[in-house]
C-alpha cells in the first residue's frame, strides 16, 4: 500500500509502534488491560487525583505464598484461523504447561512450555521453544480484575475431579466482537497458577475473517515441600522480569523519543507499565510497577497462542521485497545478526523505500532477555526517500533502541 510523506507519521508510524511495543493481533481479540483502581490516577471533581506513592507490600493469603516446587497446571489448546480471501487458514493444536521450578523469596519461578499431545516439540516458531517466568509472590497494591459476562454457577469436571466453578460469558457479536466464554473454579487449589481457569475460548465475528482459540484445563498437580529448585537463567523471557526501550522518530528530521516498556508479573497477573524516558539502562525504573496495566496470566497464554499463528515460517513473510540482507546490527549493547527486507513504495513523484530489520533467529543468544513478543516483530521498520541523487534519507520510524531485565 502506498503512503506519502504526509500520512506516515499519523497513520503508519502509529501502526508500527504498535506492533513493535504490544505485538501484533487485532485489538478485539486480545486481553482487555484493566488498570486497577487503587494503582491509578482516579478523577475527583474534575481533577486527577494521584494514588498513593508508596504503599505497604500485600501478603494475605494468596497461593502463591504458598507454592511448591513442583505445582503444574497443563491444558490442551487449539487455534484455528480462517480468513476471508485467498489468505491461508491456519491452525495449531497442542499441550501448554505451566510448572513451579524454583522458589525464592518473594518470587515463584515458571517454566512455560509448548508441546504437541504426544509431548514433541511444536514446529510453530513461537511455540518451538519453553519459556521462563518469574511471578512476584507480594506486591504494591491487590489485584482484583473484574470478570466481565453473565455469570452462572456450574460443577464440571475438569483434569479427573469434579469442581465448584463460575460460567463467565460475555457476546460482543453484535457489534463484531468476538464471543468469550471463561470457566473458573470458585476454589483453585492447585489451579492457582492460572487463578482457577477451567476452560477458556474465544469466537471471533466480523472483521474480515472467523477463527477461534480455546484452553482447557487437563491436568492439575501439587508439588512436593520441601524443595527450593534453582533458578533458571532468563534467557527466553515470556516477558515478566524485563524491559526494553523504543526509539521513534517521527519525520526522519524532528525530535527522537525513546520510550521503555516495563513487564512484570505478580500473583496470577501480567503487568505492562510505560516509564518516563530513561537516560540509562537503569532497571530500578521498572521495580515500581504499582501504575501498571493488570491482565490475567491465563488471558495472556490464550492470546499468545492465537498470535501463534500469525508466524509460521521464520523469517516472516515479506511479499513484494528485496531478497533479504544479512549483516550485523546495534541495538543499544546487543549487536544482532539480522535480516533486512526493503520494498518499494509509491509516493508519487518521491521514491520511497521501506525497510523492515528482523532477527535473523529467534533463538540467538545475542537476544537473551529480550521479550518474546518483541523478539518476532521487526526490530527496525524505517521509511527512507531515495532521491534520484544523494543518498537516501530517513523519513522516520521505530526502532528497538535495548532491552534488559530488571530483576535483582
Amino acid at each position: 500500500m502506498s503512503m506519502s510523506r504526509a500520512s506516515f507519521p499519523t497513520t503508519r508510524l502509529a501502526t508500527l509502534c504498535a506492533t513493535l511495543v504490544l505485538g501484533a493481533g487485532c485489538e478485539s481479540t486480545r486481553p482487555r488491560a484493566v488498570s486497577p483502581s487503587d494503582g491509578a490516577p482516579v478523577t475527583q471533581g474534575g481533577e486527577e487525583q494521584a494514588p498513593p506513592s508508596a504503599l505497604p507490600p500485600v501478603k494475605g493469603n494468596s497461593p502463591w505464598l504458598s507454592a511448591r516446587v513442583g505445582d503444574r497446571v497443563a491444558y490442551a489448546f487449539s487455534a484455528n484461523r480462517t480468513p476471508l480471501g485467498n489468505a491461508r487458514a491456519m491452525a495449531a493444536a497442542g499441550v501448554v504447561a505451566l510448572e513451579v521450578v524454583a522458589l525464592e523469596p518473594s518470587w515463584v519461578w515458571l517454566a512455560v512450555i509448548f508441546t504437541d499431545d504426544a509431548g514433541a516439540p511444536l514446529n510453530l516458531p513461537r511455540l518451538s521453544r519453553p519459556l521462563v517466568l518469574p511471578v512476584r509472590t507480594d506486591g504494591t497494591r491487590p489485584l482484583d480484575v473484574k470478570r466481565e459476562g453473565v455469570e452462572s454457577v456450574e460443577q464440571p469436571t475438569a483434569a479427573g475431579r469434579t469442581w465448584e466453578a463460575k460460567r463467565y460469558l460475555h457476546d460482543n457479536r453484535p457489534v463484531d466482537g468476538p464471543l468469550q466464554n471463561r470457566l473458573y473454579a470458585t476454589d483453585v487449589g492447585p489451579a492457582y497458577l492460572t487463578n482457577g481457569l477451567l476452560d477458556a475460548s474465544t469466537t471471533l465475528s466480523g472483521f474480515g475473517g472467523g477463527g477461534s482459540y480455546q484452553l482447557t484445563l487437563v491436568e492439575v498437580r501439587q508439588g512436593k515441600e520441601g524443595g527450593t529448585g534453582t533458578r533458571p537463567e532468563l534467557e527466553r523471557p515470556l516477558g515478566p522480569g524485563t524491559w526494553f526501550d523504543t526509539r521513534m522518530d517521527v519525520e526522519g528530521t524532528g525530535p527522537v523519543t525513546v520510550s521503555r516498556t516495563c513487564l512484570g508479573a505478580e500473583r496470577g497477573y501480567v503487568l505492562r507499565q510505560a516509564v518516563p524516558t530513561p537516560t540509562s539502562p537503569d532497571p530500578e525504573t521498572c521495580r515500581d510497577l504499582s501504575h501498571a496495566e493488570v491482565v490475567p496470566l491465563e488471558e495472556v497464554l490464550l492470546t499468545f497462542v492465537w498470535d501463534a499463528l500469525e508466524t509460521p515460517t521464520w523469517p516472516p513473510a515479506q511479499p513484494n521485497t528485496t531478497p533479504p540482507v544479512r549483516e550485523t546490527a546495534s541495538f543499544g549493547a546487543h549487536k544482532v545478526p539480522v535480516l533486512q527486507f526493503d520494498a518499494a513504495e509509491d509516493a508519487g513523484p518521491t521514491k520511497q523505500i521501506r525497510s523492515r530489520v528482523y532477527a535473523a533467529g529467534l533463538w540467538e543468544p545475542s537476544l537473551n532477555g529480550l521479550a518474546v513478543e518483541v523478539r518476532f516483530g521487526p526490530l527496525d521498520d524505517t521509511l527512507y526517500r531515495t532521491p534520484a541523487r544523494g543518498k537516501r534519507e530517513s523519513a522516520g520510524g521505530v526502532r528497538l533502541a535495548d532491552w534488559g531485565t530488571w530483576l535483582p
